[in-house]
């Protein structure tokens, strides 16, 4: 039930322990988000049924999607949590063209 939720936290506490560097979290939930929105992308183009059903049953759709699961579509905290993913793109974008800018 909570199985989702659970892997991503342990996510966050393993890149933070590890790589200890607020880019590494940057790049660990937006490369998360990302692959979340491949997979459903690549379930809703094949036309495949079984994978179809397992992607969306097992995958949620974007990080978003997924804590709004626990917290609702309403109220302060999920604002935040938009606004938090929001700026974290932003910050992602940044990092982006900060490397590309560099590799001249």
């Amino acid at each position: 039930m909570y199985i989702d939720l659970i892997v991503l936290i342990l996510l966050i506490v393993a890149v933070i322990f590890f790589f200890r560097r607020f880019s590494s979290f940057v790049y660990m939930m937006c490369a998360l988000d990302i692959i979340y929105r491949l997979l459903h992308f690549l379930a809703n183009n094949l036309h495949v049924p079984e994978l179809t059903a397992l992607i969306n049953k097992y995958i949620p759709s974007s990080i978003v999607d997924l804590l709004s699961e626990y917290v609702g579509t309403e109220g302060l905290l999920y604002t935040v949590v938009l606004w938090g993913m929001f700026i974290l793109y932003c910050i992602f974008v940044f990092y982006v063209i900060r490397i590309l800018f560099r590799r001249k």
